[in-house]
């Protein structure tokens, strides 16, 4: 910890002294009822504190994922609860996952997703540049081996690496038009080859 840290913890160690002391002078009358509030109001804080933590699980929990119907080459993707459709493909052989971006004109991987395909990033040369909600961002072209989705495999793909900060990679407009049929109907994403 720096010193601003430690300044930081010294200053609310201190608040929360006084507010203690301030609270058990205010109620020494009935010190048993306040010792109960103290330790219902310290399990709620701690509940508070773990739901915190194991937020990420709970949500990969939830979030519906993608449903694939081999016998008619149908891909089903569910929206998510923030309304955007994610899906999870294989990129080199490994499992990347997308957010559909309709107003992505390429497939764009972040940094950690193009590692995870395989992709060193030390080779790639960022002389693209692309504007996004951040602004301006540089990017470098890659090629993908392969791209898998369901059962389906695309050879060969063109894709851009983002040299910005991405949270998400994007599915864009160069990848879902290689699908005959696109809709969205019912709360889901449908594609359909």
């Amino acid at each position: 910890m720096n010193s601003m840290q430690w300044g930081n913890l010294a200053y609310l160690v201190l608040l929360g002294s006084v507010l203690v002391f301030w609270f058990v002078v205010q109620n020494r009358q009935s010190l048993s009822k306040t010792l109960q509030q103290v330790a219902a109001w310290g399990l709620i804080f701690l509940g508070v504190i773990a739901v915190i933590g194991i937020w990420d699980d709970i949500s990969r929990t939830v979030r519906p994922t993608q449903a694939v119907i081999a016998e008619t080459g149908r891909i089903e993707v569910p929206r998510a609860p923030d309304g955007h459709y994610y899906m999870t493909l294989g990129i080199n052989g490994a499992p990347v996952t997308f957010m559909v971006d309709t107003g992505a004109s390429e497939m764009v991987l972040s940094g950690a997703d193009a590692l995870r395909a395989g992709i060193d990033l030390d080779g790639l040369a960022f002389t693209g540049r692309a504007m996004t909600a951040n602004g301006e961002v540089r990017t470098a072209p890659v090629r993908l081996d392969t791209v898998e989705l369901g059962p389906h495999l695309d050879r060969d793909l063109r894709a851009w690496v983002n040299s910005g900060e991405m949270e998400q990679s994007l599915l864009g407009m160069t990848y879902l038009q290689r699908w005959r049929h696109i809709e969205i109907a019912d709360g889901a994403l449908v594609l359909t080859r």
